[in-house]
């Protein structure tokens, strides 16, 4: 996946905007006013950074190695970079974003969960 496909697979999930904030080269998907998935360059390659889970982001690291890294710049046990390189397959990816998007909406008030639920409908 590139840029513009992740931007387009998380634009259809409930409740996401596409926005800037740190730079007009650094686009940033949100979830209401949580950014989940914040796409850059890592060492001159296209990545994006993914919120994920503690506990298995040492196997998606260790599966990947040198593709899936430490979030650059973001706390390291609960974000990881992907390099877009191809070497980790759509789906995988994909489920990383799906990942990212609802550890975020599971910090979200009931209330808040419970309308992005309904908008899914």
């Amino acid at each position: 996946m590139n840029h513009d496909q992740i931007i387009e697979y998380g634009l259809q999930k409930a409740g996401t905007t596409l926005r800037t904030p740190f730079d007009p080269q650094m686009p940033v998907l949100f979830v209401r006013d949580k950014m989940f998935a914040l796409l850059g360059t890592h060492q001159g390659s296209a990545s994006v950074n993914l919120k994920c889970d503690p506990d298995s982001a040492w196997l998606q690291r260790e599966t990947y190695p040198h593709t899936i890294l430490p979030g650059y710049h973001m706390n390291k046990r609960h974000w990881n970079t992907v390099i877009l390189n191809d070497q980790v397959p759509t789906d995988v990816l994909r489920d990383m974003i799906d990942e990212s998007y609802f550890l975020v909406v599971s910090k979200m008030s009931k209330r808040v969960q419970g309308e992005l639920a309904m908008a899914i409908r």
